[in-house]
């Protein structure tokens, strides 16, 4: 059972630049942190929630969002069992609970059924 907590939520203004963190823990046996894929979430009011970022096991492959592809860059260090968030130029439209999501599958996806772990989220709030 691998653990996830989220950290580095806030109030930005919009332009602004927030980091978020997402340490893991306790990996399933055999298995380390590093062969996870590590994705990112987001989910607003009122909404679904939808795919912000992934990223493979070594980090050498990155997906994005439409919205946020150039402004958030998703990084990982395994030796430190942690994955980020790094987000800039943010707007209005950004604001949501951020989760973050390990995979046990090789191939980096979008899609929410394809991560086994959830974290219990941090919210981002960005004001106008």
């Amino acid at each position: 059972q691998v653990q996830l907590v989220e950290s580095g939520g806030g109030l930005v203004q919009a332009g602004g630049s927030l980091r978020l963190s997402c340490a893991a823990s306790g990996a399933a046996s055999g298995r380390t942190f590093s062969t996870y894929i590590m994705g990112w979430f987001r989910q607003a009011p009122g909404k679904e929630r939808e795919f912000v970022a992934a990223i493979s096991w070594t980090g050498d492959r990155t997906i994005y969002a439409d919205s946020v592809k150039g402004r958030f860059t998703i990084s990982r260090d395994n030796a430190k069992n942690t994955v980020y968030l790094q987000m800039n130029s943010v707007k209005p439209e950004d604001t949501a609970v951020y989760y973050c999501a390990a995979g046990r599958d090789i191939v980096v996806r979008r899609g929410t059924r394809e991560y086994d772990y959830w974290g219990q989220g941090t919210q981002v709030t960005v004001s106008s």
